[in-house]
């Protein structure tokens, strides 16, 4: 169990804090608005305290002086800044993170956040997690879900299961058939939202939610067994040039046609500017019928709509679909609607909150997990875990994944070796530094799995 502070109630805040108390840790919230933390309150088991995040008297109250972590997810930068300063100064929190948005600062990273500086061990840039996020989706189509782990070798990928995929109607242990020298594991499925076990019997079915694990290299193969295998996107229409919008346009400009569009006249000369020519910016509204039709809405093959609000997004979403947009992507700040609109007419809905989360979870578990992602809005993780020690130290080295006692509902879906990716089968035997893929359905769990990877007191 950690003792966490939480600077900031609001949306990634709450979604923070639920997620850590139910991984069993103890959490105080810190906020100016009493209402935000009532909200909280209500929900969870947790502490809050009403006030300025970067104050010391607040801090104090809120537990700094044995606290673990302070995490400032504030919507002003410098407040985040200020608190970890505070904290360091005068508490010496061991871990303190922050959620910067502002380039002026993120393009300085190198020059300010240092120990003797501005005393921030990790920065997170919602807008810059949620642009990679979606180029992962970008690049491989059909996805619900990308996830990479151990600097890209290995990933983890959720599809949703349809007919004309040629695993669908068969059992999973017939993979090894179809594609025999191709290695993955399906890591979990979620039928009709609830997880089933996948064991070599299972039968997929149509519209099940399936994750596999598989060398980065072999995504593709994977994914036509389970669904039609859809041509790779070229033509996209991006709606909102704030800094996802344009961020994404720069890293797909050189492999994708792109159109931009933009409400602002002023932002839309300024991105004319900055962008090469290869991406094409207009001023307009996205929701005008007029526009789209003549910018060949029927010609494009992914519409992803980044503005901040949730309903103009849908809204453009829908209108260009039904024009004869070939696929949809949004996004959606209040986690509450993503649930509701993916799956249909939208094809993905994607939540800045999830996005962010994944990235502070590898700094918030224990140094002997490389990363960690929250999937399916927060109720699953996946880890990657490293195994230290050895076979008198560690009670995963030296002994085999079907020997390990894993809680319920987790799997180990890969282990990579150096440069090496091995799919976990139950003879693999772990190694000391390996890297072990695994997959949580339920993350109340991970406290179970940081005490199975974490050394013995002999370990040096």
């Amino acid at each position: 169990m950690k003792k966490v502070i939480i600077v900031g109630a609001g949306r990634v805040g709450a979604t923070l804090a639920e997620s850590l108390v139910s991984e069993r840790n103890e959490v105080t919230v810190i906020d100016q608005n009493r209402e935000l933390l009532d909200l909280l309150q209500d929900k969870h088991d947790l502490r809050v305290i009403q006030g300025n995040g970067a104050h010391p008297d607040v801090l104090r109250a809120a537990g700094a002086d044995d606290a673990d972590m302070l995490i400032a997810v504030s919507s002003l930068d410098e407040v985040n800044m200020l608190s970890c300063q505070v904290a360091h100064s005068i508490f010496n929190t061991p871990l303190k993170i922050a959620r910067v948005r502002s380039e002026q600062y993120t393009k300085y990273e190198d020059q300010l956040f240092r120990k003797e500086q501005m005393p921030v061990d990790h920065i997170i840039s919602p807008e810059q997690l949620v642009t990679s996020y979606i180029k992962r989706l970008v690049e491989h189509p059909g996805a619900l879900q990308v996830v990479e782990f151990a600097e890209g070798k290995v990933s983890l990928v959720a599809v949703r299961a349809s007919y004309g995929g040629k695993l669908v109607g068969h059992a999973i242990a017939t993979l090894k058939e179809h594609i025999p020298n191709t290695e993955t594991r399906v890591a979990a499925i979620f039928r009709q939202g609830r997880p089933i076990r996948p064991v070599g019997s299972t039968i997929i079915e149509a519209d099940d939610e399936v994750f596999f694990v598989a060398d980065s290299k072999s995504i593709r193969v994977v994914m036509q067994e389970l669904q039609p295998l859809e041509a790779r996107y070229r033509n996209l229409m991006i709606m909102g040039g704030g800094h996802i919008g344009s961020g994404l346009a720069r890293q797909l400009e050189n492999t994708h046609n792109i159109k931009l569009i933009e409400l602002s006249h002023a932002r839309a000369e300024q991105l004319s500017a900055e962008l090469s020519n290869k991406t094409l910016v207009l001023q307009g509204d996205a929701t005008d019928q007029e526009m789209l039709n003549e910018e060949r809405i029927e010609d494009v093959d992914l519409f992803v709509a980044v503005t901040n609000d949730d309903e103009a997004n849908i809204m453009a979403a829908l209108l260009a679909k039904r024009m004869g947009a070939k696929k949809t992507m949004v996004l959606i700040q209040r986690s509450a609607y993503v649930d509701l609109v993916q799956g249909g007419e939208i094809d993905i809905a994607i939540s800045p909150q999830q996005a962010t989360i994944s990235a502070l979870l590898k700094h918030i578990h224990r140094s002997d997990f490389a990363s960690a992602y929250s999937l399916r809005r927060g109720a699953a993780e996946a880890i990657e875990a490293v195994a230290r020690g050895d076979e008198n130290t560690s009670q995963v080295v030296g002994r085999e994944v079907g020997e390990l006692k894993l809680p319920p509902g987790t799997t180990i879906g890969a282990i990579v070796r150096g440069s090496e990716v091995l799919i976990a089968h139950d003879d693999t035997l772990i190694q000391s530094d390996d890297h072990v893929i695994l997959f949580l359905v339920d993350k109340k769990y991970v406290n179970e799995i940081e005490r199975l990877f974490a050394p013995g007191a002999l370990y040096f």
